[in-house]
């Protein structure tokens, strides 16, 4: 961790929803001022898709298994925390998307990566969106560099749906291609990606209050109103509970270090919970 050069993580497995979770955070930035140096978790992949689709032919990785950390440039995203941590610099790359379509105008193929370069310089802090931030492992250990580490973790069967539906929806992929890379990622995901969520210090976690028993046939995502948001803090003895419960309608805690609140409150309590932790980081940033 650094006084002087803090990281922000947020940390999720593919449609889990870090991605609204890294909009939430681009708001509290733009509001207080903050430069921030966005970093996605794609950015480290080791391969190129049709790499990787190669390999998925060869017997490895399966389909689009990214959860895999030798799928991965991970000592690399260590390298970078490492080096903000200790100068605010580093380098890093983006991963070409079909949607990125600025990045296609300018020559890049989709599935294929820019070259790497120096992070922007005179940044506040470094915000990494992606599936490895807090990995903890014999090889690894991210989680030391990271200052804020958010783990976002819908339970499984919403997580398998809120993929299918994005994958199927936005994507142009088959329900039989995204079923398929749900079952060939299973062990990585185990193995690689679960473990996070151990390291965290707070993790939001939706659950749907409808029947989602067999995701493969449901067709609709629950939605805001059809959720409840579960919050556990590590360190509970900093949490202002009763604040946190007068500010958000109809929550309640379940445990001592857990808040329940409506699905539609996420937004708002996420920036109740979150903007005092990032103002909290750059207080310490001035006086370092």
């Amino acid at each position: 961790m650094s006084k002087r050069h803090p990281i922000i993580a947020v940390t999720g497995s593919s449609g889990a929803g870090t991605t609204t979770t890294g909009r939430i955070f681009s708001r509290i930035f733009a509001s207080e001022g903050i430069r921030a140096a966005r970093v996605s978790g794609d950015s480290f992949h080791r391969y190129t898709r049709d790499q990787m689709t190669v390999l998925a032919e060869k017997g490895r990785y399966g389909q689009r298994n990214h959860f895999s950390l030798d799928a991965n440039h991970v000592d690399r995203l260590e390298g970078l925390f490492y080096d903000y941590s200790v100068s605010g610099s580093g380098q890093y790359r983006t991963y070409v998307h079909d949607e990125d379509l600025h990045l296609i105008r300018q020559g890049y193929e989709p599935g294929t990566f820019t070259p790497w370069a120096p992070l922007p310089s005179d940044t506040d802090l470094l915000f990494y969106e992606g599936l490895h931030g807090g990995i903890v492992s014999e090889h690894y250990n991210l989680a030391q560099y990271v200052d804020l580490l958010i783990g976002v973790v819908p339970i499984v069967n919403l997580e398998w749906m809120q993929k299918i539906y994005r994958d199927t929806n936005e994507r142009g992929y088959s329900q039989e291609a995204v079923v398929k890379t749900i079952i060939n990622r299973m062990d990585a995901y185990v193995t690689d990606i679960v473990p996070q969520f151990s390291h965290t210090h707070v993790n939001f976690q939706r659950v749907p209050m409808v029947d989602t028993s067999n995701p493969f046939v449901v067709r609709e995502v629950p939605n805001d109103d059809e959720s409840l948001i579960v919050i556990r803090f590590r360190d509970h003895r900093d949490i202002d509970f009763p604040y946190l419960l007068q500010m958000i309608p109809n929550s309640h805690m379940s445990r001592h270090d857990t808040l329940v609140i409506p699905g539609t409150k996420l937004p708002l309590a996420m920036d109740l919970i979150v903007r005092p932790m990032v103002l909290e980081l750059m207080a310490h940033k001035q006086f370092a």
